[in-house]
């Protein structure tokens, strides 16, 4: 251990100057830091910014602030991607313009950033805004601890991001895989950052894991049996109940990991006992259940839009939340098929083979619901709707390379070339982003009181699948001619054309984010336009829709009384959907706070300590973690009262609203 004041941290070994592209970065994100604070700062708006936002503790407010990191963590993840593109189109028989060194660290900040800083913030925060809607509850069952989730999943990408300024980032994959990440092969702060990254943000996910068990479970509206729930509820039941079991056994095994770099420990090493195996099954125990917890949300956001935008009730609700469990159970029957090739026998590998396949058959009944949902449906073409098509299609080819994949001797063949690279991304990009993008437009109004521009959004669509089908297709061929992945140069002439449509299709999805950048700025622009007044824009089915857009604080004045599956429709259907209450009620929320930002900013600066060996720094944070807890325990007074006089003013608005719009 390091006793200096400031550890091993020294400014040649902190500052970007082994590449231009990494000091570009480091400016780029610099200026990105100081254009916010700058902006909120001429507008004299910081006290709103922590009153309103940063100290909230209202469930939407806080799912808003995952999808805002989660947005931007996807433009972070998605520049390393095209810088490993371009790298590759240029690389024959040359250096390109990265050093191997850098981009050894942009193909391990992609795969973090996009995992769990931009699918796990966005999922998150989806969930947040519209489960308890959908449940009919004013609130999640433990708002506080909502908060400090938020705030160190935000620590955790501050660590990523503060190392393009401050030292650099792993080089050992987002897997970090020994002996990579030990200390003999790996001994600067890279693998240091993306460990204590992710321990920090993976607490907070498993909070978020317990969070919405409990509120889902305890925390629905008279009437809502689990057999009532929406699909989007269920999907967020398994999810977090996989978060539970799984982010456990990632934390222990990067504790293990960062002991081993530390204290010289040998848990991962093939040294004194140690055996770099544990690392590997420990780290997918965790890993494929990851996979579906990255999809399955998504997969209830199908549900959704597929159901509202073909006006049909879903097709096979029970075999879908069935499939939806056996899927959940099954994600931890298959983690040994990541490394078929590592030396397990041949029972083995044909046993994880075989589960690997059987997860096709709930998935595969999942589609065919999907697909008889929207047989003979009224469909409207609208944003949300494209993405799910999009994703039936594409989803379905990346299965079919799943299955190949299962098969161990074919595996055996394909398991460490751009192949599986294409797989993975065949899996993840449909399978995870394009709901979440769906999702996002699909409840955007709810959030913000008016929809976003269908032209725009469509254009999204179209440039994310053609630039998706470019991007991805020449991997898998590329595979086939035994191209390995993460290769920053090569001599195979027979490569560059693929790897060169490959990049094209990079700059196609460029410009697919760059049509959702202009939809979310014409959409505020033209947001009078826009509004919503009557909180149901698409004629939903599930109970969010009842609420107005954006929904009052308490979400729902009084709870309602569910007796169907798609509660809403079924109070349309007998015109009980607005029916205003003969009094209201005082309604108890729970009161700001700024401990869940301390407890967020102490984790960061004990991240940041961590990894440079600034351990009485360390110290000192941890403290502080302790002595915030401690003192938000200690306080008594911790909810605010609405009294039903304002509760009655609020909800007098939103009937004004609906009977402008004919809704009532």
């Amino acid at each position: 251990m390091d006793m200096r004041i400031l550890g091993r941290l020294t400014a040649a070994d902190a500052l970007p100057f082994y590449s231009w592209v990494a000091v570009g970065g480091a400016i780029v994100t610099l200026l990105g830091l100081l254009t916010i604070v700058g902006t909120i700062t001429v507008l004299g708006k910081w006290r709103y910014v922590w009153t309103e936002w940063m100290t909230s503790l209202d469930h939407k407010r806080i799912g808003i602030l995952y999808v805002i990191l989660a947005l931007v963590m996807l433009v972070r993840g998605f520049v390393d991607a095209i810088m490993m593109r371009a790298q590759q189109a240029v690389a024959l028989n040359s250096n390109g313009y990265l050093p191997a060194q850098h981009f050894d660290q942009i193909f391990s900040s992609h795969g973090t950033i996009m995992i769990f800083f931009m699918a796990m913030p966005f999922l998150t925060g989806l969930i947040n805004i519209v489960v308890p809607q959908q449940i009919g509850a004013r609130d999640v069952a433990f708002p506080f601890m909502n908060s400090v989730s938020l705030w160190l999943t935000a620590a955790g990408a501050g660590l990523v991001l503060i190392s393009l300024v401050v030292g650099r980032f792993s080089t050992a994959g987002w897997t970090g895989y020994p002996p990579y990440s030990g200390l003999q092969y790996n001994p600067g702060v890279g693998v240091d950052y993306w460990i204590w990254a992710i321990q920090v943000s993976g607490i907070g996910t498993t909070l978020s894991g317990i969070n919405f068990i409990v509120t889902i479970l305890k925390r629905r509206a008279p009437g809502m049996k689990l057999m009532r729930m929406p699909l989007f509820c269920w999907t967020t039941l398994a999810t977090s109940i996989l978060m539970i079991f799984a982010f456990p056994a990632l934390t222990v095994t990067t504790a293990l990991l960062a002991l081993d770099r530390i204290f010289g420990m040998h848990f991962f090493t093939n040294a004194d006992g140690g055996n770099l195996m544990n690392y590997i099954n420990l780290f997918w125990i965790w890993g494929h259940p990851e996979v579906y917890i990255l999809i399955l949300p998504a997969f209830g956001i199908y549900s959704s839009v597929v159901s509202t935008f073909a006006a049909k009730r879903l097709f096979g609700y029970k075999s879908l939340v069935y499939a939806t469990m056996a899927i959940a159970l099954l994600s931890f029957t298959v983690w040994l098929h990541h490394f078929f090739t590592m030396g397990a026998g041949a029972g083995v590998n044909a046993f994880f083979g075989i589960a690997t396949m059987v997860i096709a058959v709930p998935t595969g009944v999942k589609v065919f619901d999907w697909l008889m949902t929207l047989f003979r449906g009224r469909i409207t073409f609208h944003p949300s709707m494209l993405w799910a098509l999009g994703f039936i299609v594409t989803f379905v080819i990346g299965g079919m390379t799943g299955v190949l994949l299962a098969l161990p001797p074919a595996d055996y063949l394909m398991h460490n070339s751009t192949f599986l690279v294409a797989h993975f991304h065949n899996m993840l990009i449909p399978g995870a982003l394009f709901g979440y993008l769906a999702g996002y437009m699909f409840w955007f109004p709810k959030a913000f009181g008016f929809t976003l521009s269908e032209r725009w959004g469509k254009r999204a669509f179209w440039c994310w699948i053609i630039g998706f089908y470019i991007a991805f297709m020449p991997l898998y061929v590329l595979g086939f001619m035994g191209m390995a992945r993460r290769m920053e140069r090569y001599e195979v002439a027979a490569w560059q054309p693929l790897l060169v449509i490959a990049a094209l299709g990079a700059v196609v999805i460029l410009a697919g984010i760059t049509c959702l950048v202009i939809q979310l700025v014409v959409s505020i622009r033209d947001r009078e336009h826009n509004r919503d007044l009557t909180g149901d824009p698409w004629d939903g089915r599930t109970l969010e829709w009842l609420t107005a857009s954006p929904p009052a604080p308490y979400n729902f004045a009084i709870l309602p009384q569910v007796r169907d599956i798609d509660a809403l429709h079924d109070m349309k259907r007998h015109g009980s959907a607005h029916i205003r209450p003969k009094r209201y009620h005082d309604i108890l929320l729970p009161q700001n706070t700024g401990a869940g930002v301390l407890i967020g900013g102490f984790a960061f600066y004990f991240g940041f300590a961590a990894v440079w060996h600034i351990w009485w720094a360390a110290a000192a944070t941890l403290l502080g973690i302790l002595l915030t807890a401690a003192a938000r325990s200690f306080r008594d007074k911790t909810e605010i009262c609405i009294p039903a006089s304002e509760v009655q003013q609020i909800e007098n608005r939103h009937f004004r609203n609906l009977a402008r719009e004919g809704a009532v």
